[in-house]
């Protein structure tokens, strides 16, 4: 089987071809592309017999792709999408859009950035809305990629080096991502507590109770690893998923967590806790926003992003 030659194929085959993966369905696809099911069915065997592959099979009612044809989708359709951006990009006037959307965010991330980004709808693009739907992991690219949110805002440094790692083997890379702000935690309890004064070493840190804010509800997070790497350890009795939960429950009790010191200013109740600096090393906490690349070059993501950097700039004054 000889080697496609990309320089004679016609583009118009991964159109056709797209439009069928998407749809399932050879009649539907037709419709979709203002063309008749025999101009279709002959588009798909022209890109058959250039790639030396099927592509997809008749099952049932359904069309089913192969193996090749699921692994080159992804692919193509990136591809197109750039391509349609760059040739006829959809204008996005913010006074007048009344797109919505879906940023995936910590609880304290949102109360740090919402507040500005807020303000920036009310003066600037009153008929766009916002989901914030919460950050269940520390690898968004499942679900940028899945497309149920538009932008990821928190801390993702396994993210991040893939991605790097990736970049500098010549790979080719579908997210982006941008630094907003760097974060500093610290050690938080209640007023009153027996550790708010005096001495705050790494024993008596490792020999308290301690609550963990997990979005996984695994008890073990990054304060844990650098603990690990000294041959220490903490107890971690309770994990909650909410920063705010967190700041709530230490207030009345005598357990320790650690958050954000940029937090626990709008928590309504910073009177009420101790704040104090962490008795070891911890890397420092970068906050970054990703998203998918398919998403790049589209008007209306690129304000968004826009937004979200003026929201950061004005939270921590940049």
């Amino acid at each position: 089987m000889s080697t496609p030659n990309f320089r004679t194929l016609d583009l118009n085959l991964l159109r056709v071809f797209d439009e069928v993966m998407a749809e399932r369905s050879l009649t539907r696809a037709a419709r979709n592309l203002s063309l008749t099911q025999p101009a279709v069915s002959n588009a798909l065997r022209r890109l058959r017999e250039t790639l030396g592959d099927e592509l997809v099979k008749r099952s049932g009612q359904a069309m089913a792709p192969t193996p090749r044809a699921l692994l080159i989708w992804p692919s193509v359709r990136e591809a197109l999408r750039q391509l349609q951006e760059s040739l006829v990009p959809s204008a996005f006037e913010p006074s007048t859009a009344t797109t919505t959307f879906v940023l995936a965010m910590a609880d304290a991330t949102a109360a740090e950035l919402i507040p500005g980004l807020v303000d920036i709808l009310e003066y600037e693009a009153p008929g766009v809305s916002l989901r914030v739907v919460p950050l269940t992991t520390r690898d968004p690219r499942r679900m940028l990629d899945e497309e149920t949110a538009d932008l990821a805002v928190g801390y993702f440094p396994p993210v991040l080096a893939d991605l790097t790692a990736r970049a500098q083997t010549g790979e080719a890379v579908a997210f982006s991502h941008l630094r907003l702000y760097d974060g500093e935690y610290v050690c938080v309890m209640r007023r009153g507590h027996p550790m708010a004064s005096g001495p705050f070493t790494l024993n008596r840190f490792c020999a308290a109770r301690h609550m963990l804010v997990s979005f996984s509800g695994r008890p073990y997070g990054f304060i844990d690893e650098s603990l690990a790497s000294l041959g220490r350890k903490r107890q971690v009795v309770l994990t909650v998923n909410q920063f705010f939960t967190a700041g709530r429950v230490v207030s009345t009790s005598n357990l320790l967590t650690v958050l954000p010191r940029h937090f626990v200013r709008v928590t309504g109740i910073a009177e009420q806790l101790v704040l104090r600096p962490l008795p070891f090393d911890v890397a420092p906490v970068h906050v970054d926003a990703v998203w998918h690349r398919r998403s790049e070059q589209q008007s209306a993501h690129m304000w968004l992003r826009q937004a979200m950097v003026r929201s950061a700039q004005k939270a921590f004054a940049i």
